[in-house]
């Protein structure tokens, strides 16, 4: 299997599996959300339900290149809940140290590139 096959199957699993928790667990992805956004238990489930699209879709080759704008999408969406727990890391330490949730930030960018590049989504323009 190519580097790009790899990717996608860890990218879809990592992103499935993430959806499913939002499903499972919503409380854990609901204190997350910033308090300023109104809804959280709706964001949580429209958001799984996104990764979980996304994710999938990234094994389908005809619907990869979307399925990959439509997960850089989700990222760029969820990225004000990385930096409220950025922000507000004290509130968050049980779930991960400071370091990790800073750290995060840009990683974002790193994984939007990595799911554009496996996706092959710039294939598209």
């Amino acid at each position: 299997m190519t580097a790009r096959g790899v990717s996608l199957v860890l990218l879809a699993v990592a992103f499935v599996g993430g959806g499913v928790l939002h499903f499972v667990k919503p409380r854990l992805f609901e204190a997350i959300v910033p308090p300023s956004l109104p809804s959280p238990r709706t964001l949580v489930l429209v958001s799984g339900a996104a990764e979980i699209l996304g994710g999938a879709g990234l094994l389908i080759p005809a619907l990869r290149p979307w399925a990959g704008w439509g997960l850089v999408a989700l990222l760029v969406a969820v990225f004000p809940a990385n930096l409220y727990m950025a922000r507000e890391s004290e509130r968050f330490r049980r779930l991960a140290p400071r370091w990790v949730l800073l750290l995060r930030l840009p990683l974002q960018a790193v994984l939007i590139a990595w799911v554009l590049w496996a996706a092959d989504s710039l294939s598209l323009f």
